[in-house]
Parts: C-alpha cells; structure tokens; sequence
C-alpha cells in the first residue's frame, strides 16, 4: 500500500503546491485546517519549507538552492537583506543574534523563523535576482552538489560547471521527475581532488577518461543518512559532458519507476543498488531510458582524490585559503564555524566580494563561503578586512573542522542541541587541547540525529546527538565514531563509544588526542591510527571525562520552544503567531 506522502503527493504535487502555498499565505496561518497541515507541511517542502518544531508552530525554515554553491554578483546581498527583514524570530540566538544564514552542507542556504504570510514577497525578490527555493526539499531533484571552484581550479580536469548547471535547468521544474520516491541528490566533480563528494550521492559524476576523452564515470547509491551508510558504486558506465544531462534523466527515471514508494525509509536509491546490484542497473538504464549505446566506463582519479581524506599528506583541501584560479586572479576561502553567519556579516560578505572581486561568492560542502576573482593587487586589502578576523582563510584546525547541523533550534529530528554547542567545543578544544604533531586538519562533525546532516560518519571524530542518565537526571548526550573520511580509499567512522554526557565530550577527545599521540607510529594521521586499531582498543582511548568546559544546553533541549529563550518551557511558547508576530489565541 501507499504510504500517506504518496497519497498526499497524488492529490497535489509539483509546480502546482506555488498557488496553493500563496493562497494559505494570503489567508494566513490558521487558515490551514487542523487535520490537513502534515499533508500541506510535506509538499511545500517541494517548494523550500520545513514546518518548525513543536513549540514554533507557524513558523518555516526556508531553503534556497544555489547550484554548485554558486552565488552571482548581487545574490548575496539579497540573501541578507531577506534574513535580516524576515528571518527574525520571538529570541535571540545568544551566539549568532536575531537574523543569520546558514550555509549547509550540501552548499545551499537556510533561513528561520519565516512566516508563511511573508513568502509570496520572498520568493518575489529571490526570483527577481535569479534565485530559488524549488525543489530544495521533497521527493524530487535536491541542489546540486560540486567543486566550489569548478570553473576556476587550476588543476581541474575537467570544468563540471556546466554540466552542473545544465543539470540545474533541465531538471529544476520539469514534472516529469519532480514526483519520486525519495529525494535525489546528485554530484558532478571534475577536479582532482574529489571534493564534488560523490561518494555519497544517489547519482555521482566523477572524473575520467576514455580513448583519450575527458568526461565522467556514473557511480550510484551512496548516502549516509539513518544508520544506513552507503558508498556510492560505479555501474560501469563512462558519459561525455555532452550525454551527462540524458544518463541523469535515466537513472532518475528509472528511481522514479522502481523505487520503493510503500515504504519510505527504503525508498533510497542505495537501498535499489543493494537490492539489485550495479550490473542489473545498467541493464535496465540502457534497455529502458537511454537511446544511445552506454560506453564503459573510463580510467577515474579517485586514487587522487584528497578532499576530506583525514590524512595527512593530503594538505588541506577544502578551499579555505588563498588560492590562484587558472585565469591568474585569486579566490580566498573563509572559514565560517558551523557554517552560520549573522546577516550583517553576510551583507559586508557581499560587500567585499564585490569591492575586491566580481562580486560571486560560492559555497563549499563545509560550510564556509570563497570569494573568488580577486586580482593579485586586491588581496593584501581583502586579507585586511576586520570580516576575516571572524571568519579566518588560515583558522585553526579545530575551527576550520567544525562542522554542525541545525540541531533542536529548530529541527524537530534533532535529539539535542548542536550549533551553540559546536561553536563551544572548538574554542574550548582550541583553547586546551594541543593539536597533534603534524596534524593540519581535524574533523569534528556534530549531528544531532542518525539523519546525518551534519554529514559525521566521514570525519575523524563523529558526535551523535542521543540522550543518557547522569546523576538521576536525563541530560543531553552523544555517540562517538572515529576514523571517517573519503579521498582515495573512504571509510565511514567506527562508532566506538555511546552516550557520552555531552559535557564530558571535550575531555574525551583531549584524552583520546593525548592517547593517539602516545600511540602512534611516526608521523601517520589520525584516521591511520584509528584503521589499524581495534575497535575495543579506540574505546579504550576516548576516556570520557568532565573538565571546566562548562555546557548550558545539558537539560532536555527538544522539550522546550526554543533552547536559547529565557522561559523556554513549551507553556511559554508565543507560537502559534499571526503575520505581525501576535501569538494566535486557542479562541481564534
């Protein structure tokens, strides 16, 4: 049988949730019926909106894809403006204020506290300036994901960015693929270094040769979300930039057709690759949804592949940084902490890029931001800016490997509170715990869910938000896995500790640190260690332990309205809210 999103999705779907969306929008709020709101609140995820959690009933995260990661001059200081207009909820963030933008990990943008009454008029401005939120969420074709500087590396093997943006515009829209089982996350990578992250995509183009042709490899069903993990596996198939727009069309066509739409925890496309093994896929692509002979696949570059890697002869390769593109200007990674910045910063963001730039801004899968096309005698100004004594191009390496999901914030997946918490775990870590010899990156990926958005199974040390008992009270706490990354060889992380008191997190990885160091051999990295270690042995090494870290959110963050308000007991709670942010008595 259908699962209920199916048949929701029969009723209304697709381009068609917009008039419907307006018309909720000039009603207002409570106009939307009572038994009606978890089908409304799953489609207009196809137009970019998650419904908040409990205790901010009313109020939408907003997502607005940017392919590739690609901000044109101008689009930027959009952005800002809508944050800092409509993005401003009853608290404040203690950290981050009143109205920010988060970059995610998948090289999008996400807003808060958006009132639906708003996005007629948002979603005006986006498109004035040539942005969007279609598609962003829901069962259909999610932003696509790349090189943040494809276009402009000097060692690309072959420029992705087009094919990035054909992709966009061909399936951005088209009904013909906006109804399928599941999401569809695609990957085009045509550097060297791997960094498009393909390896955990339901569709990955990755870099190759045949006959002396540059073009792509297609690998499919890799994803990391749940407890499900996945590498995405190469069906054998090699494509030229030119036929990569028709071998997308087929795969999604063919995930559209024979995935599992009666259960949506299986209805990935990792779980059809298990199910039916790469050769059978092939099969089915070329008998099925191509008109032209597939070729086989071509010699890749994943044996050069550095990006995330964890080791360390691999340098950094994240694009933060100065760095020359192949035209001779530069571009000059920032690293933003937990991929989140406040909308005036984000403003003089744009202001810089387009003073010492061409005024692009692109967005990376770590969550920070590059500002590209500076000339040579621009960037001693640039590097001058007082923006990038907040946001670093050389941060230190507990800094620039912090990443974090949104957490109980806003999330009502999250089991506890993510961003504040990260932010504190890499100062504190920066401020206590010596860096290991040799080590110049180090990746600490906070999730507050299996959801994995945070993307932790590929990061030298994985946090995963769960709750536990400590002193008779239920506190907020996380598991530990250790040793992920991609590169040449990826590897998911070892889960090897659970349910460590949050506050006890710090002194775990400082001891953890400290044993590796004694441990290891020569000058060989972390994740190194961490392959030829068993896993009784790793668990061993963590040693959770309390230090004056000091963590505030160790009560049930998913139990109150908003972790951050004074009174942050549900009873409290000013949503539900009317347009002008009047909490909407139970008598209206």
């Amino acid at each position: 049988m259908p699962t209920d999103v199916e048949n929701w999705k029969s009723e209304v779907y697709g381009n068609e949730i917009r008039d419907h969306l307006f018309e909720f929008a000039e009603e207002g709020w409570e106009s939307i019926p009572d038994d009606e709101r978890d089908a409304w609140f799953e489609r207009f995820k196809w137009w970019g909106l998650y419904h908040q959690r409990n205790g901010q009933e009313s109020y939408f995260m907003m997502r607005i894809g940017t392919p590739n990661g690609v901000l044109d001059p101008g689009q930027l200081e959009v952005v800002a403006d809508i944050a800092d207009e409509y993005a401003r909820g009853p608290a404040e963030n203690p950290e981050f204020g009143a109205a920010y933008c988060d970059w995610t990990t998948r090289q999008s943008i996400q807003l808060h506290w958006i009132r639906l009454e708003d996005v007629p008029e948002i979603f005006e401005r986006l498109e004035a300036n040539g942005l969007s939120t279609q598609q962003a969420c829901g069962d259909s074709w999610r932003n696509i994901v790349g090189c943040p500087v494809a276009g402009k590396d000097s060692a690309e093997f072959v420029d992705a960015l087009p094919v990035a943006l054909d992709l966009h515009d061909t399936f951005k829209g088209d009904e013909e693929y906006a109804n399928l089982p599941r999401k569809w996350k695609v990957s085009v990578t045509g550097c060297t270094e791997g960094c498009g992250q393909g390896d955990i995509n339901d569709l990955a183009f990755e870099p190759a040769e045949k006959d002396g042709v540059k073009g792509f490899n297609v690998r499919v069903g890799g994803g990391l979300s749940r407890n499900e993990p996945r590498l995405a596996r190469s069906i054998d198939v090699f494509v030229t930039p030119e036929e990569a727009d028709e071998v997308a069309a087929g795969l999604s066509a063919l995930f559209r057709e024979y995935g599992d739409r009666e259960d949506r925890y299986n209805a990935r496309m990792k779980f059809l690759t298990d199910e039916w093994g790469t050769e059978k896929i092939r099969r089915v692509l070329q008998e099925e949804f191509v008109d032209f002979d597939l070729s086989t696949a071509g010699e890749d570059l994943r044996e050069e592949y550095t990006y995330n890697s964890g080791r360390n002869d691999a340098g950094h390769h994240d694009h933060v940084g100065v760095h020359e593109q192949n035209d001779g200007d530069y571009y000059v990674g920032l690293n933003v902490l937990v991929g989140r910045m406040g909308a005036d910063d984000t403003r003089e963001l744009a202001r810089i890029a387009d003073e010492y730039g061409s005024g692009e801004v692109r967005l990376t899968q770590r969550q920070n931001v590059i500002v590209t096309d500076v000339a040579e005698e621009n960037l001693d100004a640039l590097l001058a800016e007082d923006l990038l004594d907040t946001y670093e191009p050389d941060p230190h390496p507990f800094m620039r490997g912090s990443i974090a999901c949104t957490g109980t914030e806003f999330c009502s997946l999250s089991i506890v509170e993510t961003k504040n918490r990260q932010v504190r775990y890499a100062r504190w870590l920066k401020e206590n715990v010596p860096v290991p010899a040799g080590v110049e990156d180090f990746h600490i990926h906070l999730s507050g869910c299996t959801a994995s958005c945070a993307q932790p199974q590929i990061a030298d040390i994985s946090l995963r938000g769960m709750k536990t008992r400590k002193n008779g009270e239920a506190v907020e706490a996380l598991d530990i896995g250790l040793g992920g990354g991609l590169g040449e060889d990826p590897r998911f992380a070892e889960w090897v500790e659970q349910r460590v008191p949050a506050d006890e997190v710090p002194g775990a990885i400082a001891n953890l640190l400290a044993n590796f160091e004694q441990r290891r051999e020569g000058d060989e990295s972390f994740r190194d260690f961490v392959e030829r270690t068993d896993e009784e042995t790793l668990a061993s090494l963590v040693e959770p332990e309390e230090t004056d870290y000091d963590d505030p959110y160790m009560h049930n963050t998913k139990l109150t309205w908003y972790p951050y308000a004074d009174e942050d007991e549900m009873d409290d709670s000013p949503a539900p809210a009317s347009a002008d942010g009047t909490p909407i008595t139970s008598d209206d």
